[in-house]
């Protein structure tokens, strides 16, 4: 297994609009934010946890829960700052050899899931991972099916899958990114491509309030099963 200087990286703005100020909003027990930076600490395998964010209320917290403040520019902090921008400047001032980005909208994530992302990187020589959950099931594009024929019906665990890229864990070959970014390239989705499955019940994306309910309903009945095993142990 290689042997890779890797450093943890929790985008964060302060400024969301769909979920207002949804960083430092309570799911659950703890705010947003938490979920992200306790998972990243509690990885034997970064040599560092970064918040990267324009906020200095955000940078205050993460630095009281443990994390490492990384301020961004205020122009790279706005809507339409894309990763490829904001993992570009993070990656000119931090040196590693692999950067795995854990997003704050993705507080369903279980350690065992970024302990198995993190041996994925060290077990292969990829430039980019990429999370994603895999699907069988009746895809159409447009009114062109693309999993499946019209002209028969199979049942969905027949069907390949297919794979869907949530963004929950990203991970960037620094040398990489920065080379392809130099060129004028797009980095983000460049070189040696691996794809790292997750469990689907972890995939939940925060973008709306249907998703924020979702991931509350998900969180509670987790306890209650958690819950439930002790009482019967």
């Amino acid at each position: 297994m290689n042997n890779y200087k890797i450093t943890g990286m929790i985008p964060a703005r302060m400024g969301s609009k769909r979920i207002i100020k949804k960083n430092v909003r309570y799911l659950g027990d703890k705010p947003l934010i938490q979920y992200a930076i306790d998972l990243a600490l509690g990885n034997e395998s970064f040599d560092s946890v970064w918040v990267n964010t324009e906020n200095d209320t955000l940078g205050e917290i993460a630095q009281r829960l443990g994390a490492q403040f990384h301020k961004r520019p205020d122009e790279l902090a706005n809507d339409s700052a894309t990763n490829r921008e904001f993992v570009n400047e993070f990656l000119l001032k931090h040196d590693c050899d692999y950067v795995v980005m854990v997003n704050t909208t993705s507080p369903l994530l279980r350690s065992e899931t970024i302990e198995g992302f993190i041996n994925y990187i060290k077990k292969n020589n990829f430039d980019t991972v990429l999370s994603v959950i895999k699907e069988q099931a009746e895809i159409f594009f447009e009114d062109k099916p693309l999993t499946f024929s019209l002209k028969e019906k199979i049942n969905s665990q027949l069907l390949p899958p297919i794979c869907k890229v949530v963004w929950s864990l990203t991970a960037w070959r620094r040398e990489h990114f920065l080379s392809m970014q130099a060129r004028g390239e797009n980095p983000v989705f460049g070189g040696k491509l691996g794809l790292y499955s997750i469990p689907k019940d972890e995939s939940c994306d925060l973008d709306s309030e249907e998703d924020w309910r979702i991931a509350e309903g998900t969180l509670r009945a987790r306890h209650e099963l958690h819950q439930s095993k002790r009482y019967f142990e």
